[in-house]
Protein backbone atom coordinates (compact mmCIF):
# COMPACT_ATOMS: atom_id res chain seq x y z
CA UNK A 1 0.00 0.00 0.00
CA UNK A 2 2.77 2.05 0.54
CA UNK A 3 4.24 1.90 -2.87
CA UNK A 4 0.74 2.13 -4.29
CA UNK A 5 0.44 5.99 -2.02
CA UNK A 6 4.58 6.65 -3.36
CA UNK A 7 3.49 5.52 -7.13
CA UNK A 8 0.46 8.53 -6.68
CA UNK A 9 2.15 11.22 -5.39
CA UNK A 10 4.75 10.68 -8.15
CA UNK A 11 2.39 10.68 -10.64
CA UNK A 12 1.07 13.82 -9.45
CA UNK A 13 4.31 15.37 -8.97
CA UNK A 14 5.13 14.40 -12.14
CA UNK A 15 2.63 16.55 -13.65
CA UNK A 16 2.63 19.67 -11.36
CA UNK A 17 6.24 20.00 -12.27
CA UNK A 18 5.96 19.87 -15.87
CA UNK A 19 2.72 21.89 -16.35
CA UNK A 20 0.94 22.93 -12.79
CA UNK A 21 -1.89 25.03 -14.59
CA UNK A 22 -2.61 22.24 -17.18
CA UNK A 23 -2.91 19.88 -14.41
CA UNK A 24 -5.02 21.57 -12.21
CA UNK A 25 -7.12 22.68 -15.94
CA UNK A 26 -7.08 18.79 -16.59
CA UNK A 27 -9.21 18.49 -13.63
CA UNK A 28 -11.57 21.11 -13.69
CA UNK A 29 -12.68 20.12 -17.20
CA UNK A 30 -12.71 16.29 -17.20
CA UNK A 31 -14.59 16.68 -13.66
CA UNK A 32 -17.03 19.08 -15.36
CA UNK A 33 -17.13 16.98 -18.54
CA UNK A 34 -17.77 13.73 -16.60
CA UNK A 35 -20.73 15.28 -14.21
CA UNK A 36 -22.87 17.00 -16.50
CA UNK A 37 -24.32 13.62 -18.80
CA UNK A 38 -25.91 12.16 -15.70
CA UNK A 39 -27.67 15.44 -14.68
CA UNK A 40 -29.63 15.79 -17.99
CA UNK A 41 -31.79 12.94 -16.96
CA UNK A 42 -33.13 15.44 -14.24
CA UNK A 43 -33.69 17.82 -17.11
CA UNK A 44 -35.85 14.65 -19.08
CA UNK A 45 -37.91 13.89 -15.87
CA UNK A 46 -39.12 17.50 -15.60
CA UNK A 47 -39.73 17.55 -19.27
CA UNK A 48 -41.96 14.04 -19.13
CA UNK A 49 -43.68 14.88 -15.89
CA UNK A 50 -44.58 18.37 -17.10
CA UNK A 51 -46.07 17.37 -20.57
CA UNK A 52 -48.25 14.62 -18.02
CA UNK A 53 -49.68 18.03 -16.00
CA UNK A 54 -49.98 20.14 -19.12
CA UNK A 55 -47.04 22.40 -17.81
CA UNK A 56 -44.87 24.31 -20.73
CA UNK A 57 -43.29 26.66 -18.31
CA UNK A 58 -41.75 23.58 -16.17
CA UNK A 59 -41.32 21.73 -19.08
CA UNK A 60 -39.01 24.34 -20.74
CA UNK A 61 -36.82 24.70 -17.94
CA UNK A 62 -36.30 21.12 -18.22
CA UNK A 63 -35.16 21.66 -21.55
CA UNK A 64 -33.21 24.45 -20.71
CA UNK A 65 -31.22 22.13 -18.24
CA UNK A 66 -30.71 19.67 -21.19
CA UNK A 67 -29.43 21.61 -23.76
CA UNK A 68 -27.14 23.81 -21.05
CA UNK A 69 -25.78 20.53 -19.83
CA UNK A 70 -25.17 18.90 -23.17
CA UNK A 71 -23.37 22.12 -24.53
CA UNK A 72 -21.08 22.49 -20.47
CA UNK A 73 -20.69 18.68 -21.52
CA UNK A 74 -19.08 19.30 -25.19
CA UNK A 75 -17.43 22.79 -24.30
CA UNK A 76 -15.52 20.75 -21.69
CA UNK A 77 -14.28 18.14 -23.53
CA UNK A 78 -13.22 20.63 -26.31
CA UNK A 79 -11.05 22.46 -23.99
CA UNK A 80 -10.20 19.12 -21.80
CA UNK A 81 -8.85 18.16 -25.09
CA UNK A 82 -6.42 20.74 -26.11
CA UNK A 83 -5.35 20.73 -22.03
CA UNK A 84 -4.40 17.57 -22.13
CA UNK A 85 -2.65 17.75 -25.53
CA UNK A 86 -0.04 20.37 -24.18
CA UNK A 87 -0.33 18.94 -21.06
CA UNK A 88 1.27 15.11 -22.23
CA UNK A 89 3.75 17.29 -24.23
CA UNK A 90 5.58 19.11 -21.83
CA UNK A 91 4.91 16.18 -19.55
CA UNK A 92 7.01 13.60 -22.16
CA UNK A 93 9.39 16.78 -22.49
CA UNK A 94 9.81 16.63 -18.58
CA UNK A 95 10.10 13.13 -18.40
CA UNK A 96 12.41 12.44 -21.05
CA UNK A 97 14.80 14.34 -19.25
CA UNK A 98 14.37 13.18 -16.12
CA UNK A 99 15.17 9.55 -17.46
CA UNK A 100 18.50 10.97 -18.87
CA UNK A 101 19.30 13.00 -15.37
CA UNK A 102 18.75 9.66 -13.64
CA UNK A 103 20.36 6.97 -15.69
CA UNK A 104 23.26 8.91 -16.55
CA UNK A 105 23.89 10.57 -12.76
CA UNK A 106 24.18 6.59 -11.54
CA UNK A 107 27.80 6.58 -10.15
CA UNK A 108 28.97 3.69 -11.76
CA UNK A 109 27.97 1.30 -14.79
CA UNK A 110 27.12 -2.29 -13.07
CA UNK A 111 23.69 -1.63 -13.42
CA UNK A 112 24.09 -1.86 -17.28
CA UNK A 113 25.23 -5.27 -16.35
CA UNK A 114 22.48 -6.51 -14.47
CA UNK A 115 19.79 -8.03 -16.18
CA UNK A 116 16.96 -6.72 -13.06
CA UNK A 117 18.24 -2.98 -14.23
CA UNK A 118 17.86 -3.79 -17.85
CA UNK A 119 14.46 -5.46 -17.38
CA UNK A 120 12.88 -2.50 -15.65
CA UNK A 121 14.58 0.01 -17.94
CA UNK A 122 12.83 -2.26 -20.61
CA UNK A 123 9.10 -2.10 -19.24
CA UNK A 124 9.99 1.61 -18.62
CA UNK A 125 10.88 1.95 -22.21
CA UNK A 126 7.66 0.05 -23.20
CA UNK A 127 5.28 1.79 -21.01
CA UNK A 128 6.62 5.08 -22.17
CA UNK A 129 2.89 6.04 -23.29
CA UNK A 130 1.65 6.01 -20.42
CA UNK A 131 4.32 7.81 -18.76
CA UNK A 132 3.72 10.71 -21.24
CA UNK A 133 1.16 12.00 -19.06
CA UNK A 134 0.51 10.00 -15.75
CA UNK A 135 -2.09 13.11 -14.32
CA UNK A 136 -4.55 12.24 -16.83
CA UNK A 137 -5.68 8.96 -15.54
CA UNK A 138 -5.84 10.43 -12.17
CA UNK A 139 -8.03 12.93 -13.28
CA UNK A 140 -10.52 11.23 -15.35
CA UNK A 141 -10.74 8.21 -13.08
CA UNK A 142 -11.87 11.31 -10.35
CA UNK A 143 -14.01 12.36 -12.62
CA UNK A 144 -15.84 8.99 -13.48
CA UNK A 145 -15.54 8.33 -9.80
CA UNK A 146 -17.51 11.92 -9.05
CA UNK A 147 -19.98 10.79 -12.38
CA UNK A 148 -21.19 7.43 -10.79
CA UNK A 149 -21.75 9.38 -7.13
CA UNK A 150 -23.99 11.61 -9.17
CA UNK A 151 -26.21 8.65 -10.69
CA UNK A 152 -26.04 6.95 -7.23
CA UNK A 153 -27.30 10.10 -5.87
CA UNK A 154 -29.92 10.52 -8.82
CA UNK A 155 -30.85 6.99 -8.14
CA UNK A 156 -31.81 6.98 -4.36
CA UNK A 157 -33.76 10.02 -4.89
CA UNK A 158 -35.73 7.67 -6.57
CA UNK A 159 -36.09 4.38 -4.35
CA UNK A 160 -33.03 3.12 -2.09
CA UNK A 161 -33.45 -0.32 -4.04
CA UNK A 162 -32.09 1.37 -7.30
CA UNK A 163 -28.89 1.36 -5.68
CA UNK A 164 -28.00 -2.07 -6.65
CA UNK A 165 -27.80 -1.27 -10.32
CA UNK A 166 -24.21 0.00 -10.09
CA UNK A 167 -23.58 -2.27 -7.25
CA UNK A 168 -24.59 -4.91 -9.78
CA UNK A 169 -21.62 -3.96 -11.97
CA UNK A 170 -19.12 -4.46 -9.04
CA UNK A 171 -18.73 -8.07 -10.23
CA UNK A 172 -17.86 -6.88 -13.83
CA UNK A 173 -15.40 -3.97 -12.12
CA UNK A 174 -13.39 -6.81 -10.40
CA UNK A 175 -13.11 -8.92 -13.33
CA UNK A 176 -11.63 -5.87 -15.28
CA UNK A 177 -9.31 -5.01 -12.33
CA UNK A 178 -8.09 -8.52 -11.94
CA UNK A 179 -7.43 -8.95 -16.37
CA UNK A 180 -5.32 -5.64 -15.97
CA UNK A 181 -3.05 -7.45 -13.05
CA UNK A 182 -3.08 -10.12 -14.91
CA UNK A 183 -1.96 -8.50 -18.18
CA UNK A 184 0.68 -6.67 -16.46
CA UNK A 185 2.29 -9.28 -14.62
CA UNK A 186 2.21 -11.29 -18.08
CA UNK A 187 4.30 -8.03 -19.57
CA UNK A 188 6.96 -7.94 -16.69
CA UNK A 189 7.50 -11.56 -17.43
CA UNK A 190 7.97 -11.04 -21.17
CA UNK A 191 10.12 -8.04 -20.67
CA UNK A 192 13.60 -10.15 -21.32
CA UNK A 193 12.09 -11.79 -24.49
CA UNK A 194 10.98 -8.45 -26.04
CA UNK A 195 14.52 -7.06 -25.02
CA UNK A 196 15.62 -10.05 -27.61
CA UNK A 197 12.90 -9.29 -29.91
CA UNK A 198 14.50 -5.69 -30.39
CA UNK A 199 18.17 -7.26 -30.81
CA UNK A 200 17.27 -9.68 -33.31
CA UNK A 201 15.57 -6.65 -35.18
CA UNK A 202 18.35 -4.37 -34.14
CA UNK A 203 20.79 -6.91 -35.59
CA UNK A 204 19.20 -6.82 -39.06
CA UNK A 205 18.54 -3.23 -39.26
CA UNK A 206 21.56 -0.88 -37.74
CA UNK A 207 24.89 -0.65 -39.68
CA UNK A 208 27.44 -2.28 -36.96
CA UNK A 209 26.18 -6.34 -37.69
CA UNK A 210 25.65 -5.28 -41.27
CA UNK A 211 28.75 -6.65 -42.89
CA UNK A 212 28.61 -9.71 -40.71
CA UNK A 213 25.10 -10.56 -41.35
CA UNK A 214 25.65 -10.70 -45.38
CA UNK A 215 28.48 -12.63 -45.27
CA UNK A 216 27.18 -15.55 -42.71
CA UNK A 217 23.65 -15.06 -44.37
CA UNK A 218 22.20 -14.73 -41.02
CA UNK A 219 19.61 -12.76 -41.91
CA UNK A 220 16.94 -15.85 -42.58
CA UNK A 221 18.03 -17.48 -39.05
CA UNK A 222 17.43 -13.87 -37.01
CA UNK A 223 14.01 -13.64 -38.59
CA UNK A 224 13.13 -17.16 -37.81
CA UNK A 225 14.50 -17.13 -34.47
CA UNK A 226 12.57 -13.65 -34.30
CA UNK A 227 8.95 -15.16 -35.73
CA UNK A 228 9.75 -18.27 -33.39
CA UNK A 229 10.10 -16.06 -29.79
CA UNK A 230 7.07 -13.35 -31.04
CA UNK A 231 4.56 -16.40 -32.00
CA UNK A 232 5.25 -18.11 -28.21
CA UNK A 233 4.71 -14.76 -26.43
CA UNK A 234 1.70 -14.39 -29.01
CA UNK A 235 0.51 -17.53 -27.63
CA UNK A 236 0.51 -16.96 -24.33
CA UNK A 237 -0.88 -13.62 -24.56
CA UNK A 238 -3.59 -15.24 -26.29
CA UNK A 239 -4.44 -17.44 -23.82
CA UNK A 240 -4.91 -15.32 -21.07
CA UNK A 241 -6.67 -12.81 -23.42
CA UNK A 242 -9.15 -15.70 -24.37
CA UNK A 243 -9.80 -16.39 -20.44
CA UNK A 244 -9.76 -12.93 -19.33
CA UNK A 245 -12.60 -12.24 -21.81
CA UNK A 246 -15.11 -14.88 -20.80
CA UNK A 247 -14.53 -13.78 -17.16
CA UNK A 248 -15.89 -10.27 -17.95
CA UNK A 249 -18.19 -11.37 -20.06
CA UNK A 250 -19.84 -13.71 -17.68
CA UNK A 251 -19.38 -10.12 -15.21
CA UNK A 252 -21.14 -7.69 -17.68
CA UNK A 253 -24.25 -10.80 -18.31
CA UNK A 254 -24.94 -10.84 -14.49
CA UNK A 255 -25.22 -6.93 -14.85
CA UNK A 256 -27.19 -6.56 -17.68
CA UNK A 257 -29.96 -8.89 -15.78
CA UNK A 258 -30.06 -6.74 -13.31
CA UNK A 259 -30.58 -3.96 -15.05
CA UNK A 260 -33.60 -5.51 -16.78
CA UNK A 261 -35.03 -6.48 -13.59
CA UNK A 262 -34.76 -3.35 -11.55
CA UNK A 263 -35.69 -1.16 -14.79
CA UNK A 264 -39.18 -3.27 -14.22
CA UNK A 265 -39.33 -2.73 -10.71
CA UNK A 266 -39.82 0.77 -11.34
CA UNK A 267 -42.37 0.65 -14.06
CA UNK A 268 -44.03 -1.37 -11.65
CA UNK A 269 -43.79 1.45 -8.85
CA UNK A 270 -45.07 3.57 -11.83
CA UNK A 271 -47.88 1.48 -12.33
CA UNK A 272 -48.84 1.70 -8.81
CA UNK A 273 -48.51 5.41 -8.36
CA UNK A 274 -45.73 4.92 -5.74
CA UNK A 275 -43.25 7.00 -8.94
CA UNK A 276 -44.20 9.44 -11.12
CA UNK A 277 -43.70 8.86 -14.92
CA UNK A 278 -40.47 11.26 -15.25
CA UNK A 279 -38.92 8.96 -12.11
CA UNK A 280 -39.39 5.97 -14.81
CA UNK A 281 -37.80 8.29 -18.10
CA UNK A 282 -35.06 9.03 -15.05
CA UNK A 283 -33.98 5.07 -14.08
CA UNK A 284 -34.27 4.44 -18.11
CA UNK A 285 -31.67 7.60 -18.69
CA UNK A 286 -29.72 7.01 -15.70
CA UNK A 287 -30.12 3.12 -16.61
CA UNK A 288 -28.79 3.40 -20.34
CA UNK A 289 -25.77 5.83 -19.35
CA UNK A 290 -24.56 3.63 -16.28
CA UNK A 291 -23.85 0.82 -18.44
CA UNK A 292 -21.78 2.71 -20.80
CA UNK A 293 -19.92 4.92 -17.39
CA UNK A 294 -19.09 2.08 -15.07
CA UNK A 295 -16.97 1.08 -18.95
CA UNK A 296 -15.69 4.64 -18.63
CA UNK A 297 -15.05 4.29 -15.33
CA UNK A 298 -13.27 0.86 -15.41
CA UNK A 299 -11.30 1.74 -18.71
CA UNK A 300 -10.04 4.58 -16.79
CA UNK A 301 -9.15 2.38 -13.65
CA UNK A 302 -7.80 0.23 -16.20
CA UNK A 303 -5.63 3.50 -17.16
CA UNK A 304 -4.86 4.35 -14.23
CA UNK A 305 -3.78 0.61 -13.29
CA UNK A 306 -1.58 0.50 -16.17
CA UNK A 307 0.09 4.02 -15.68
CA UNK A 308 0.56 3.41 -12.09
CA UNK A 309 2.46 0.47 -12.91
CA UNK A 310 4.37 2.25 -15.57
CA UNK A 311 5.46 5.02 -12.67
CA UNK A 312 6.46 1.76 -10.57
CA UNK A 313 9.09 1.09 -12.72
CA UNK A 314 10.00 4.97 -12.68
CA UNK A 315 9.78 4.85 -9.02
CA UNK A 316 12.29 2.34 -9.07
CA UNK A 317 14.76 3.43 -11.20
CA UNK A 318 14.47 6.65 -8.91
CA UNK A 319 15.45 4.32 -5.64
CA UNK A 320 18.33 2.50 -7.77
CA UNK A 321 19.71 5.91 -9.00
CA UNK A 322 19.29 7.61 -5.50
CA UNK A 323 20.64 4.24 -3.39
CA UNK A 324 23.50 3.90 -6.02
CA UNK A 325 24.76 7.55 -5.45
CA UNK A 326 24.18 7.49 -1.47
CA UNK A 327 26.21 4.31 -0.90
CA UNK A 328 29.34 5.76 -3.24
CA UNK A 329 28.86 9.24 -1.34
CA UNK A 330 31.26 9.43 1.36
CA UNK A 331 30.25 10.22 5.02
CA UNK A 332 33.29 12.10 5.37
CA UNK A 333 34.99 13.37 2.05
CA UNK A 334 38.09 14.50 1.77
CA UNK A 335 39.16 16.73 -1.13
CA UNK A 336 41.20 14.83 -4.28
CA UNK A 337 45.19 16.21 -3.38
CA UNK A 338 46.16 18.93 -5.80
CA UNK A 339 49.32 16.71 -6.85
CA UNK A 340 50.59 13.09 -5.96
CA UNK A 341 53.38 13.01 -4.30
CA UNK A 342 53.66 9.06 -3.09
CA UNK A 343 50.89 7.55 -5.69
CA UNK A 344 48.47 5.11 -6.04
CA UNK A 345 48.34 1.94 -3.94
CA UNK A 346 46.06 -1.30 -4.82
CA UNK A 347 45.78 -3.32 -0.80
CA UNK A 348 45.03 -6.43 -0.85
CA UNK A 349 42.14 -5.44 -3.59
CA UNK A 350 40.04 -8.20 -5.26
CA UNK A 351 36.64 -8.00 -7.34
CA UNK A 352 34.22 -10.29 -8.81
CA UNK A 353 31.34 -8.60 -11.23
CA UNK A 354 27.89 -8.75 -10.24
CA UNK A 355 26.43 -11.48 -11.04
CA UNK A 356 29.23 -13.87 -11.50
CA UNK A 357 30.94 -15.81 -9.15
CA UNK A 358 34.88 -15.92 -10.29
CA UNK A 359 36.97 -13.28 -9.22
CA UNK A 360 38.34 -11.24 -11.85
CA UNK A 361 41.24 -9.84 -9.47
CA UNK A 362 42.42 -11.96 -6.44
CA UNK A 363 44.35 -10.00 -3.00
CA UNK A 364 46.03 -7.53 -5.42
CA UNK A 365 48.75 -5.72 -4.53
CA UNK A 366 50.13 -2.69 -6.77
CA UNK A 367 52.35 0.72 -6.07
CA UNK A 368 51.87 2.79 -8.93
CA UNK A 369 54.81 5.58 -8.28
CA UNK A 370 53.55 9.33 -8.40
CA UNK A 371 55.02 10.90 -11.92
CA UNK A 372 55.66 7.33 -13.71
CA UNK A 373 54.55 6.12 -16.85
CA UNK A 374 52.74 2.64 -16.18
CA UNK A 375 51.64 -0.36 -19.02
CA UNK A 376 49.61 -3.53 -18.11
CA UNK A 377 49.98 -6.13 -20.52
CA UNK A 378 48.85 -9.65 -20.40
CA UNK A 379 46.49 -12.44 -22.17
CA UNK A 380 42.75 -11.69 -22.53
CA UNK A 381 40.59 -11.93 -19.76
CA UNK A 382 43.58 -11.13 -17.40
CA UNK A 383 42.27 -8.01 -15.20
CA UNK A 384 43.78 -5.39 -17.19
CA UNK A 385 40.75 -3.26 -17.89
CA UNK A 386 39.13 -4.37 -14.40
CA UNK A 387 42.21 -2.59 -13.37
CA UNK A 388 41.29 0.82 -15.23
CA UNK A 389 37.64 0.77 -14.44
CA UNK A 390 38.33 0.37 -10.71
CA UNK A 391 41.00 3.10 -10.74
CA UNK A 392 37.86 5.32 -12.87
CA UNK A 393 35.41 4.37 -9.97
CA UNK A 394 33.11 2.61 -12.62
CA UNK A 395 33.00 -0.45 -9.84
CA UNK A 396 33.91 -0.45 -6.11
CA UNK A 397 36.31 -3.32 -5.37
CA UNK A 398 34.36 -6.05 -3.35
CA UNK A 399 36.91 -6.25 -0.73
CA UNK A 400 40.44 -4.16 -0.09
CA UNK A 401 41.48 -0.60 -0.51
CA UNK A 402 42.58 1.89 -3.22
CA UNK A 403 44.84 4.52 -1.39
CA UNK A 404 45.50 7.64 -3.32
CA UNK A 405 48.94 9.34 -1.35
CA UNK A 406 47.44 7.03 1.39
CA UNK A 407 43.66 8.20 1.48
CA UNK A 408 41.20 5.84 0.65
CA UNK A 409 39.60 6.67 -2.86
CA UNK A 410 36.12 5.97 -1.24
CA UNK A 411 36.44 8.96 1.22
CA UNK A 412 37.05 11.49 -2.01
CA UNK A 413 33.52 12.54 -3.60
CA UNK A 414 33.65 10.17 -6.98
CA UNK A 415 32.45 13.59 -9.14
CA UNK A 416 36.12 15.60 -8.03
CA UNK A 417 37.90 12.66 -8.65
CA UNK A 418 37.04 12.06 -12.32
CA UNK A 419 37.25 15.28 -12.66
CA UNK A 420 40.94 15.08 -12.56
CA UNK A 421 41.11 12.12 -15.12
CA UNK A 422 41.80 11.33 -18.33
CA UNK A 423 41.16 8.53 -20.80
CA UNK A 424 40.98 6.97 -23.97
CA UNK A 425 39.24 3.35 -24.67
CA UNK A 426 38.81 0.53 -27.17
CA UNK A 427 35.23 1.06 -27.03
CA UNK A 428 35.11 4.63 -27.16
CA UNK A 429 32.18 6.97 -28.37
CA UNK A 430 31.82 8.51 -31.70
CA UNK A 431 30.08 11.88 -30.71
CA UNK A 432 28.81 12.95 -34.11
CA UNK A 433 28.84 16.78 -33.35
CA UNK A 434 30.97 18.91 -34.79
CA UNK A 435 35.06 18.95 -34.61
CA UNK A 436 35.51 21.27 -32.49
CA UNK A 437 33.06 19.63 -29.47
CA UNK A 438 33.28 16.28 -30.30
CA UNK A 439 37.22 16.53 -29.00
CA UNK A 440 36.26 19.52 -26.56
CA UNK A 441 34.08 17.85 -24.65
CA UNK A 442 36.72 16.37 -23.25
CA UNK A 443 37.11 19.66 -21.46
CA UNK A 444 33.83 21.02 -21.10
CA UNK A 445 35.10 24.39 -19.20
CA UNK A 446 37.05 25.22 -23.04
CA UNK A 447 34.43 23.77 -25.37
CA UNK A 448 34.96 25.87 -27.48
CA UNK A 449 38.26 27.18 -27.17
CA UNK A 450 40.31 26.26 -30.62
CA UNK A 451 43.79 27.44 -29.58
CA UNK A 452 42.74 23.93 -26.27
CA UNK A 453 41.38 21.90 -29.05
CA UNK A 454 44.60 21.70 -30.95
CA UNK A 455 46.84 21.59 -27.95
CA UNK A 456 45.25 18.41 -27.99
CA UNK A 457 45.05 16.83 -31.13
CA UNK A 458 48.82 17.98 -31.37
CA UNK A 459 49.29 15.48 -27.66
CA UNK A 460 46.95 13.24 -29.26
CA UNK A 461 49.20 13.02 -32.66
CA UNK A 462 46.06 13.85 -34.50
CA UNK A 463 47.08 16.94 -36.37
CA UNK A 464 46.60 15.21 -39.40
CA UNK A 465 42.86 15.10 -38.90
CA UNK A 466 42.31 18.56 -39.65
CA UNK A 467 43.28 18.62 -43.56
CA UNK A 468 40.84 15.23 -43.85
CA UNK A 469 38.17 17.82 -42.30
CA UNK A 470 36.35 19.70 -45.45
CA UNK A 471 35.25 22.72 -42.66
CA UNK A 472 37.71 21.85 -40.20
CA UNK A 473 36.84 22.11 -36.44
CA UNK A 474 33.58 23.47 -37.78
CA UNK A 475 32.94 19.68 -39.65
CA UNK A 476 29.73 18.02 -38.49
CA UNK A 477 31.19 14.38 -37.98
CA UNK A 478 29.34 11.25 -39.11
CA UNK A 479 26.65 10.82 -41.84
CA UNK A 480 23.74 10.26 -39.32
CA UNK A 481 23.42 14.43 -40.06
CA UNK A 482 23.04 16.58 -43.20
CA UNK A 483 26.45 17.50 -44.27
CA UNK A 484 28.07 14.74 -41.60
CA UNK A 485 31.68 13.84 -42.71
CA UNK A 486 31.87 9.87 -42.33
CA UNK A 487 35.85 8.80 -40.60
CA UNK A 488 37.19 5.20 -40.95
CA UNK A 489 37.58 3.86 -37.63
CA UNK A 490 41.15 4.92 -37.21
CA UNK A 491 40.08 8.42 -37.23
CA UNK A 492 37.28 7.81 -35.46
CA UNK A 493 39.63 6.70 -32.34
CA UNK A 494 41.78 9.94 -32.58
CA UNK A 495 39.10 11.93 -32.20
CA UNK A 496 38.87 10.25 -29.03
CA UNK A 497 42.78 10.41 -28.22
CA UNK A 498 42.72 14.05 -28.48
CA UNK A 499 39.12 14.16 -26.48
CA UNK A 500 41.25 12.39 -23.97
CA UNK A 501 44.12 15.18 -24.30
CA UNK A 502 41.63 17.97 -23.59
CA UNK A 503 42.54 18.06 -19.58
CA UNK A 504 45.96 19.23 -18.55
CA UNK A 505 45.79 19.45 -14.85
CA UNK A 506 44.83 15.62 -14.17
CA UNK A 507 46.09 12.98 -11.16
CA UNK A 508 45.59 9.93 -13.73
CA UNK A 509 45.68 9.10 -17.36
CA UNK A 510 43.93 5.77 -18.84
CA UNK A 511 44.68 4.86 -21.68
CA UNK A 512 43.00 1.68 -22.23
CA UNK A 513 43.88 -0.47 -25.65
CA UNK A 514 43.38 3.38 -27.18
CA UNK A 515 44.94 2.55 -30.27
CA UNK A 516 43.50 -0.65 -31.03
CA UNK A 517 42.08 0.44 -34.39
CA UNK A 518 45.49 1.57 -35.23
CA UNK A 519 48.73 -0.48 -37.03
CA UNK A 520 51.54 -0.83 -35.34
CA UNK A 521 53.93 1.91 -36.71
CA UNK A 522 51.02 4.87 -36.09
CA UNK A 523 50.44 3.13 -32.47
CA UNK A 524 54.47 3.21 -31.72
CA UNK A 525 54.03 7.03 -32.79
CA UNK A 526 51.25 7.89 -31.05
CA UNK A 527 52.84 6.47 -27.78
CA UNK A 528 55.86 8.72 -28.22
CA UNK A 529 53.22 11.67 -27.95
CA UNK A 530 51.69 10.10 -25.09
CA UNK A 531 54.72 9.88 -23.47
CA UNK A 532 56.02 13.82 -24.11
CA UNK A 533 52.22 14.51 -22.58
CA UNK A 534 52.72 12.31 -19.45
CA UNK A 535 56.14 13.59 -18.45
CA UNK A 536 54.04 17.06 -18.84
CA UNK A 537 51.21 16.03 -16.78
CA UNK A 538 53.91 14.65 -14.19
CA UNK A 539 55.77 17.85 -13.95
CA UNK A 540 52.83 19.70 -13.45
CA UNK A 541 51.01 17.23 -11.13
CA UNK A 542 52.46 14.22 -10.23
CA UNK A 543 50.30 12.54 -12.45
CA UNK A 544 50.40 8.80 -13.10
CA UNK A 545 49.66 7.56 -17.26
CA UNK A 546 48.04 4.16 -17.14
CA UNK A 547 48.50 2.05 -20.76
CA UNK A 548 46.50 -1.24 -21.18
CA UNK A 549 47.84 -2.35 -24.35
CA UNK A 550 48.10 -5.63 -26.07
CA UNK A 551 51.50 -4.71 -28.01
CA UNK A 552 55.00 -5.01 -26.28
CA UNK A 553 56.89 -3.22 -28.81
CA UNK A 554 54.86 -0.32 -28.06
CA UNK A 555 55.25 -0.01 -24.04
CA UNK A 556 58.74 -1.01 -23.63
CA UNK A 557 59.65 2.71 -22.79
CA UNK A 558 57.17 2.37 -19.39
CA UNK A 559 59.15 2.91 -16.49
CA UNK A 560 56.79 0.69 -15.17
CA UNK A 561 55.42 -2.51 -17.11
CA UNK A 562 53.55 -4.77 -15.24
CA UNK A 563 52.26 -8.21 -16.23
CA UNK A 564 48.68 -9.96 -15.51
CA UNK A 565 47.50 -12.99 -15.29
CA UNK A 566 44.84 -15.07 -13.77
CA UNK A 567 43.46 -11.88 -11.60
CA UNK A 568 47.02 -10.95 -10.01
CA UNK A 569 50.39 -9.53 -11.02
CA UNK A 570 52.66 -11.99 -11.78
CA UNK A 571 55.97 -9.95 -12.63
CA UNK A 572 56.82 -6.37 -12.66
CA UNK A 573 59.73 -4.20 -13.63
CA UNK A 574 61.53 -2.07 -16.61
CA UNK A 575 61.45 -4.07 -19.93
CA UNK A 576 64.78 -4.44 -19.44
CA UNK A 577 64.45 -6.56 -16.28
CA UNK A 578 61.18 -8.51 -17.77
CA UNK A 579 63.36 -10.12 -20.33
CA UNK A 580 66.22 -10.94 -18.08
CA UNK A 581 63.66 -12.66 -16.17
CA UNK A 582 62.88 -14.80 -19.11
CA UNK A 583 59.45 -15.36 -17.40
CA UNK A 584 56.15 -14.97 -19.21
CA UNK A 585 56.74 -11.21 -20.63
CA UNK A 586 59.55 -11.95 -22.66
CA UNK A 587 57.40 -14.96 -23.53
CA UNK A 588 54.73 -13.24 -25.16
CA UNK A 589 57.25 -10.52 -25.91
CA UNK A 590 59.10 -12.96 -28.13
CA UNK A 591 56.13 -14.38 -29.82
CA UNK A 592 54.66 -10.96 -31.01
CA UNK A 593 57.82 -9.80 -32.05
CA UNK A 594 58.79 -13.32 -34.18
CA UNK A 595 55.73 -12.12 -36.28
CA UNK A 596 57.04 -9.25 -37.08
CA UNK A 597 59.89 -10.53 -38.34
Amino acid sequence: MRDTWRALQVMVEISLRADMLRSLGAVVTAAANMVAPPFRAIGYKLITDSILVNDPRSAMWGVALVVGLTATSRLMFWWSFNIRVKLRENTQVYLDAHIMELTAGIPGIEHHERPEYLDNVERVRAERWALANPFNPLSWTFASVLQVVGICALLVSVHPLLLLLPLAAVPSIIATLRSQRAATRLRESQAEPNRVLRHLQDLTTEAGPAKEIRIFGLSGLLLERRRALFSDLERARMRQSLWLTAATTLAWAFFAACFAALIAFTVDLATRGIVSVGAVMLVLGLGAQINFQLAILVANVNWLIRTHSAVRKLVWLRDYARSAGARLAPRQPLRVPQRLHDGIRFDAVSFTYPGTERPVLETLDLFLPAGSTVAIVGENGAGKTTLVKLLSRFYEPTSGTILVDGIDLRRMPIAEWRGRLAAGFQDFTRLQLLARESIGVGDTTRLADDPSVHAAMARAAAGDLLTTLPQGLDTQLGRSFEGGVDLSLGQWQKIALSRAMMREQVLLLLLDEPTASLDAPTEHALFEHFAAAARDYAASSGAITLLVSHRFSTVRRADLILVAANGKIVERGSHTDLIRQRGLYAELYNLQASAYR
